[in-house]
């Protein structure tokens, strides 16, 4: 699932600028499972600005609403009316949420109220870990389902660097070594951990985005 944070108070102030009438727009899947933006938190931050604005002496016109998705048109079309009576939407969804909203409603100012910060499991209640980058060259298919540039904290392509250590990395001790998860994980179904060979045999070179594939080997 897509994760966010929300913006500070202060941030989503500058961007509102001095608008009268603000319609903030919350999204019912991905940021209300992680409580970023969901019906709840559209409400508490509509309330908070309404306050902040009336202490600093500009009150504005602040309300909210929530659709099931804003990545999806048909939900949109159903707080058209709403839209177009606002000077500013805050959107509490993803990047793709806001920029959905400024395609399908050309003429309204759009601006972010969260920051999207991963595609994300959970893995206990609450917690989220990063677990895709969304490269859009998927390579899962050679590295046991385990996400190389998403886990490793320096995305490699080609095997371990030379700071992992007791199969945690050097970045963070806490952090284990993507590589070494994937060796274990391709050992323990009996898949050869040869990321060279998987790749000669499939035919998959794995790139990082904005790079050329190439035939070359990948691990030593």
């Amino acid at each position: 699932m897509i994760t966010g944070e929300q913006k500070s108070l202060e941030e989503i102030q500058s961007l509102l600028e001095d608008a009268e009438k603000v319609l903030v727009v919350g999204c019912g899947t991905c940021v209300t499972v992680c409580f970023a933006g969901g019906s709840r938190e559209a409400q508490i931050l509509s309330s908070s600005l309404r306050m902040a604005s009336k202490l600093q002496g500009h009150a504005q016109d602040v309300t909210d609403v929530t659709v099931q998705r804003q990545c999806e048109w048909e939900y949109l079309d159903e707080i058209e009316k709403e839209i177009a009576g606002a000077d500013v939407v805050l959107s509490l969804a993803c990047g793709i949420g806001v920029q959905a909203i400024a395609e399908h409603f050309p003429n309204t100012w759009v601006v972010p109220g969260l920051n999207t910060t991963f595609l994300g499991l959970p893995v206990e209640q609450g917690v989220w870990e990063e677990r895709c980058a969304a490269c859009g060259d998927c390579v899962l298919g050679l590295t046991g389902g385990i996400c190389p540039i998403a886990r490793c904290s320096k995305s490699l392509l080609n095997g371990p660097c030379g700071g992992s250590e007791d199969g945690h990395c050097e970045i963070d001790p806490d952090v284990p070594c993507a590589w070494q998860l994937i060796f274990d994980r391709l050992t323990s179904i009996n898949r050869n951990p040869c990321l060279s060979c998987r790749c000669r045999r499939t035919g998959r070179f794995p790139v990082m985005a904005g790079q050329e594939r190439s035939s070359a080997k990948i691990c030593g």
